[in-house]
C-alpha cells in the first residue's frame, strides 16, 4: 500500500506513474521499504510517497519517516564548503595543510615512496581527484575492511583512526590531478569528505552539525535534517532501519562515525532546489562551480563505490548515457548524488525535475541508476 502526501495539483497520470514506481521499488529483492519524492522545477506540485515497513517491528514507512542519506551527504558538505568560500573563510584551492596541521595529515598521500600530501587542495578532495585510498573498503594488509566489520557488529572510530588506516593502506592510487581544463579519471573515496568535514570544523571552530545548522539548515528552514547523535528538537517518527541483505543494521556507533545525515524526503527536495537554483548562496552562480567541469570516475570492482559511467564535478555526480552508446540508446541526464544504501537526490535538467528517495538496502547501491532514469523517462513521456 502506498502512503502519499501531496502539495499542489498533482496530475493524475503523474501520480499513477509515481505510485507504480514506488511499488516497483518495494518489490525489489531485499527491499523492505522505499520512499520517493518528486517536484517539478515550476513548483506546481510536490508528491512524496512511501511503502513497506520502516523497521523490523513492522511499523509502516510513511512519507515523513526520516532515513539515512548515506553519501547524498556529500552534496551538503560541498555546499557548506562553498558557503564558507563565499564568506572568505577558505578557498577551494587552499592546500589542505592550510586548515589541518601538516603534522596531523603528513603521510596521507604516499605514492612510490613520495609523500605528496602537501599538494592536496580542497578542490582535490571535493572532486575525488586526490588519489587517496577509500578508508571504508581498502584495508591495511592482513586486516578486514572496515565496512565488513561494521556489518558484523557495531563499532566507532575517529578521524585520526581514518588517517591511520589510510597511511597503512597500500598507498595512493595516483598523484593529485591537475585542474587545467582537461579531463582526468578520478577515484571515489569517502576519505576525501571525512577530511572536508574536519576542515569545516577547523574553519568554523564548531562541530560539523552546528556549522551545517548555520550554513544550511537555518537559511533553508530545515528542521528535520541532522547528524547522528544530534537529533532536532521536533517531534517526528523514528528513522527507518538500514538493511544489509536480510540483516537489519542497528549500528548507532558506526552511523555516528560515518557522519552521514538523516533527513526526510520533503527536506531533501527543499535543499536540492535551493542548491541547483543557487538560492542557498549569496551569489547564485556559486553553485555552478559544482557542475562546471566533470571528470570520469574510473572502473571499480568495489560494489559500494560509484564508478564509470558516472562523472564527478565538485561534491556532485552526473549520470548520463556514455558517448559511445548514444547512437543505440539514451537515458535522461541526472545530476546530484547517490548513496551506498540505495539513496538518491537528483535533478533532471530535462524535464526540469527534482527526485529524491531511498530503499535503505546496502546490497542495492545501483538501484538509483536503474530506477530513477526510467521514472524520468515515463514522466517526460506524458508532459
Amino acid at each position: 500500500m502506498v502512503d502519499a502526501i501531496r502539495h499542489g495539483n498533482v496530475p493524475p497520470v503523474i501520480e499513477r506513474i509515481l505510485e507504480h514506481a514506488l511499488r516497483d521499488l518495494v518489490g525489489l529483492r531485499g527491499v523492505r521499504h522505499a520512499v520517493l519524492g518528486v517536484e517539478p522545477g515550476d513548483g506546481s506540485y510536490r508528491w512524496v510517497g512511501a511503502a513497506g515497513i520502516a523497521d523490523p517491528s513492522g511499523a509502516p514507512m510513511t512519507p515523513g519517516t526520516p532515513y539515512c542519506l548515506a553519501s547524498v551527504t556529500k552534496l551538503y558538505i560541498g555546499a557548506a564548503v562553498l558557503r564558507l568560500q563565499e564568506q572568505g573563510r577558505l578557498a577551494i584551492d587552499d592546500p589542505l595543510t592550510d586548515h589541518l596541521p601538516d603534522g596531523r595529515v603528513a603521510g596521507l598521500h604516499r605514492r612510490r615512496g613520495v609523500d605528496r600530501t602537501a599538494e592536496l587542495t580542497l578542490r582535490h578532495l571535493l572532486g575525488h581527484a586526490s588519489g587517496l585510498p577509500e578508508y571504508l573498503v581498502e584495508a591495511p594488509r592482513g586486516q578486514q575492511a572496515l565496512l565488513d566489520r561494521v556489518v558484523e557488529g557495531d563499532l566507532s572510530w575517529t578521524l585520526s583512526d581514518v588517517m591511520d588506516w589510510v597511511r597503512a593502506a597500500r598507498g595512493a592510487h595516483f598523484a593529485p590531478r591537475a585542474f587545467d581544463g582537461g579531463r582526468y579519471t578520478v577515484r571515489y573515496s569517502d576519505t576525501n569528505f571525512q577530511l572536508l568535514m574536519a576542515v569545516i570544523e577547523a574553519v568554523t571552530r564548531q562541530p560539523v552539525h552546528e556549522a551545517f545548522a548555520s550554513l544550511i539548515y537555518e537559511p533553508l528552514g530545515l528542521t528535520r535534517t541532522w547528524h547522528p547523535g544530534t537529533p532536532p528538537e521536533v517531534s517526528m517518527p523514528a528513522a527507518a532501519t538500514l538493511w544489509a541483505g536480510d540483516q537489519p543494521l542497528d549500528r548507532p556507533l558506526a552511523l555516528a562515525s560515518f557522519r552521514d545525515l538523516f533527513s526526510t524526503a520533503e527536506e531533501t527536495l527543499r535543499f536540492l532546489r535551493a542548491l541547483i537554483t543557487g538560492q542557498l548562496f549569496d551569489d547564485p552562480a556559486t553553485a555552478q562551480s559544482m557542475w562546471g567541469h566533470w571528470n570520469p570516475l574510473g572502473f571499480t570492482l568495489i560494489p559500494v563505490a560509484p564508478g564509470w559511467p558516472i562523472e564527478y564535478g565538485l561534491a556532485m555526480m552526473r549520470f548520463r548515457t556514455p558517448r559511445l552508446l548514444r547512437p543505440f540508446f539514451s537515458v535522461p541526464t541526472l545530476i546530484g548524488h547517490s548513496g551506498a544504501s540505495g539513496s538518491w537526490l537528483f535533478y533532471a535538467p530535462e524535464p526540469d525535475l527534482y527526485i529524491t528517495g531511498t530503499v535503505d538496502q546496502l546490497k542495492a547501491p545501483a538501484v538509483p541508476f536503474k530506477q530513477v532514469p526510467r521514472l524520468v523517462q515515463k514522466i517526460s513521456s506524458v508532459l
